[in-house]
């Protein structure tokens, strides 16, 4: 590989063909962007993300084919008064729905005739403590959500001539009269309107805080917005990309997969290249020419930049092995985003370099020693020379090297106390819970949980086939102790065997005990069948509603943790022992990667709920975080370890250990901060899952940058000495007389 490097570094590093590479990107960028759509054009609306065989989406479908009166999707306006609803506030209500049966707004299909019924029916509609009101309006089933927004605020302006601006905007503490809008349509237009504008924010913020920490890293204003060129032509050639395998249906996508993919690209693709800039700064003290600098340090750096994307991009592709969509949808952007990063960490970002040289590093050119010496020959006055960069990486170093035990044990000491919160943890994977307190939606949902009994929020329908038998359930159904009350069934409109109960919780149907009693109640239904004997009785029983997707997403999720992690362990594993050529080293590397994954979630739990006081976090952060802080987290091992195998070839191990911590410390750890500042961006976003997910992946990656990477890894290495490289390079270190297996000198 090697060799491969050094031939390929000598094309793109050539002064002949700098400026063809550079402008082959631009190229690719306006014939791609001329073709194609860009990805951000091509998002879906749908958010269905289980699997049509879930049981609660089987449920909705059946109720929706057998037992819907096909009035639409409905709109919830939820009414409040502080100190009652007044008869005034039913009688402005009644004008409203007459306004909107005779003026209907647009893809409006239904509204209920409140206009025709005495104020006192309405009142006895209300919440039983006479301070909340929900009442329905629904909409055409195949409006969009862009459509269904624009009738929104269609209502809006209605209510606003009617009632006042106030009864929209005003906070719910007040006495007046207020109005959220919630239920499906408010949910669905709120959650698109929350990540369009953060896709926006994230943008700008990733790109800043990018910036702002190259320049304090490196105090060299060109060298700042080297990267963050290279990032964004990349970025310019992967959006239309994606967006040409929408328009094909090869992927569907999801606007916050692309949003994280932002800070992927700018985090993970920045990283990329700074190993290859600061190893060429490190060539050009060595070497005069600067074509030839470069073309040392792509030698000395692709190997690792290679082998990192690839392990990335495989890492991610595994999220493709899930039956939940949230997941499925990452895979496809998120690898393609970092293939095409490396790729551009190793010809677009070298010819940029070629093309600016030394220039690039102004103020504090790098120069060779003869370099600086004529040039004190020509100004006749000493020149300050650059203090070495690696001094401190160098003494940390022999620290790990001589007390590598003691780094080892007080390393895995704090990393195993983190991790020790992890049973602590609680979660959810209700989408409200991610919506900002103030959000109309959750206003709204909360209102209706505060006046109303809690199961009224999300009753829970039930669909069984009674093959033609006598089906009794309600007796049953109240029996159990979190039932509140059953309706009557309802028969199906063409297959009159199904029935359809719906019935009412006495808890907070998005509680956990809510979740997990639903096999209880499926239990229960069951029963019920095959003592009338009904064929198949398991089969026969479907369970739809909030509750019942919920428990469904537990359950498919778990599926997916349980495939996806060990498949992705194995994958690096694979690629580990492939560039490294020693079990030994694969398995420590695996080792050190996952203690630091449960760490992170350890302090990312003490911080999340006893800093920022959530109680709950959601249920989807742990395989998100595993796959990203494992594959990113290698990726700084990969950097560390293939310096310490390269420098082993020519001095004894412990010193390539101290020398390797040392030179690549500054780089790693300016690396390591400028992703975990990109990550911690999404932690200012007013979304909580990307505040939950940007938290603990910014926190691993710190863990891993200034523990795991500079310590324990190394500690670790020195310890075992020359079975580190077993079996690999064991032959070459036979008659090595540096080191025992204590990583003492003999």
């Amino acid at each position: 590989m090697r060799s491969l490097l050094k031939n390929w570094g000598t094309i793109v590093a050539n002064p002949k063909t700098r400026w063809m590479t550079f402008f082959i990107w631009i190229l690719f960028i306006g014939v791609f962007s001329y073709i194609w759509p860009q990805v951000n054009d091509r998002e879906t609306p749908d958010n269905q993300l289980l699997p049509e065989t879930a049981m609660s989406v089987e449920a909705n479908k059946i109720s929706k084919e057998e037992f819907s009166d096909d009035i639409g999707v409905p709109l919830l306006l939820v009414w409040h008064r502080e100190e009652g609803l007044q008869p005034s506030d039913y009688e402005m209500i009644q004008q409203l729905y007459q306004n909107l049966d005779e003026h209907p707004i647009g893809h409006q299909s239904f509204v209920p005739p409140f206009q025709k019924v005495p104020v006192e029916a309405i009142e006895n509609s209300a919440s039983t403590d006479g301070r909340a009101l929900i009442t329905p309006v629904f909409f055409d089933e195949s409006a969009s959500i862009k459509e269904l927004q624009t009738a929104l605020d269609q209502l809006g302006n209605q209510i606003a001539q009617q009632f006042g601006d106030e009864v929209l905007k005003e906070e719910l503490e007040g006495d007046s009269l207020h109005v959220r809008f919630s239920g499906p349509v408010g949910i669905q237009t709120d959650a698109v309107a929350l990540f369009s504008n953060a896709d926006v924010t994230l943008l700008i913020a990733t790109v800043l805080i990018v910036f702002i920490l190259l320049i304090l890293l490196y105090r060299s204003p060109i060298l700042a917005i080297v990267p963050l060129v290279a990032v964004g032509i990349a970025y310019g050639i992967i959006s239309p990309i994606l967006g040409f395998f929408a328009d094909k249906q090869w992927i569907t996508v999801d606007g916050q997969a692309i949003s994280i993919m932002t800070v992927l690209l700018f985090g993970a693709g920045t990283d990329y290249c700074l190993f290859l800039i600061s190893r060429y700064r490190d060539e050009l003290r060595r070497e005069r020419d600067k074509y030839i600098a470069l073309k040392h340090a792509i030698s000395g750096t692709g190997g690792a930049i290679m082998m990192s994307s690839l392990t990335t991009v495989l890492g991610m592709l595994s999220l493709g092995l899930a039956y939940y969509a949230s997941y499925d949808r990452f895979a496809v952007p998120f690898s393609l985003s970092i293939f095409i990063m490396g790729i551009a960490a190793l010809t677009l970002l070298p010819a940029i370099l070629a093309l600016l040289g030394r220039i690039a590093f102004i103020p504090f050119i790098p120069r060779t020693e003869e370099m600086m010496q004529e040039i004190e020959q020509k100004k006749r006055k000493k020149i300050r020379r650059p203090k070495p960069s690696h001094r401190f990486g160098m003494k940390l170093g022999g620290v790990v090297t001589n007390k590598p035990w003691t780094i080892i044990v007080i390393s895995t000491i704090v990393l195993s106390t983190l991790a020790a919160f992890v049973p602590k943890m609680q979660f959810t994977y209700g989408l409200l819970e991610s919506f900002p307190e103030d959000m109309p939606s959750r206003e709204g949902f909360t209102l209706i949980e505060n006046h109303y009994p809690p199961g009224e929020i999300a009753p829970v329908k039930m669909i069984v086939n009674t093959s033609g038998e006598a089906i009794e359930l309600k007796e049953a159904l109240e029996i159990h102790p979190y039932v509140e009350e059953v309706r009557d069934p309802i028969e199906g409109s063409t297959n009159k065997n199904l029935q359809q109960w719906e019935f009412t919780l006495s808890i907070n149907p998005y509680a956990t005990q809510a979740v997990e009693s639903i096999p209880e109640l499926k239990e229960i239904a069951t029963k019920a069948l095959q003592e009338a004997g009904v064929p198949n009785a398991e089969e026969a029983v479907w369970i739809g509603g909030e509750t019942a997707t919920l428990y469904d997403t537990d359950e498919i999720t778990s599926r997916d943790q349980s495939i996806i992690i060990p498949v992705l362990l194995v994958i690096i594993a694979v690629l580990l022992f492939v560039y490294l050529k020693s079990i030994v080293a694969t398995a420590y590397l695996l080792a050190t990667v996952l203690l630091s994954y449960f760490s992170a979630l350890g302090l990312g739990w003490i911080v999340l709920h006893h800093f920022f006081g959530f109680t709950e976090i959601q249920g989807l952060i742990p395989l998100y975080a595993f796959v990203f802080l494992v594959v990113l987290g290698e990726d700084y091992n990969i950097f560390l370890v293939s310096s310490i195998w390269q420098k082993r070839k020519h001095m004894p191990l412990k010193q390539a250990i101290a020398e390797s911590v040392g030179e690549t410390g500054s780089v790693i750890s300016s690396a390591g901060l400028i992703l975990a500042g990109t990550f911690s961006v999404l932690a200012v976003l007013p979304l909580q899952v990307l505040v939950h997910f940007g938290t603990i992946t910014a926190i691993g990656i710190l863990l891993d940058t200034f523990i795991v990477r500079p310590l324990l890894v190394p500690a670790i290495t020195t310890v075992l000495g020359r079975y580190a490289f077993w079996p690999g390079k064991m032959w070459k270190l036979k008659n090595d007389e540096s080191y025992t297996m204590q990583g003492k000198d003999e």
